[in-house]
């Protein structure tokens, strides 16, 4: 765990480019939360995690990839068991699934953005 007075480092997985873009530019009104990076599909996601190493992966499943994501987040629990996942999705299909393969938070798009910064938070 980071010492109180460091940055919670974000990494932000999306498919969609305007959803990443939104994300940083909401994340970024919060200085105790820095975005380190940004990937578009799975394999970007491991790349980043191993090259930034993020405290925090802030996650999409969408559909049909949901099973893929759901294979990274196992990967990414078993080989960098600090980093915390919190999925944000539009679809409760893989709620359960994900929280099993080690998700440490699940929210939906539309929420609330103090329950997104909460969720982030967690980590210090």
């Amino acid at each position: 765990m980071r010492p109180m007075e460091q940055n919670v480092r974000v990494l932000i997985a999306d498919h969609q480019v305007h959803i990443r873009q939104g994300l940083q530019a909401l994340l970024a009104a919060w200085p105790e939360i820095e975005v380190v990076g940004m990937a578009a599909n799975s394999v970007e996601i491991v790349q980043r995690v191993e090259e930034d190493q993020p405290d925090v992966v802030l996650m999409d499943i969408p559909t049909p990839a949901g099973l893929e994501r759901l294979e990274v987040i196992h990967h990414l629990k078993s080989r960098s068991p600090p980093v915390r996942i919190v999925v944000l999705t539009m679809y409760t299909t893989h709620r359960a699934a994900a929280l099993a393969a080690g998700a440490d938070a699940f929210l939906l798009k539309g929420g609330s953005a103090q329950a997104l910064r909460d969720a982030i938070l967690k980590t210090k």
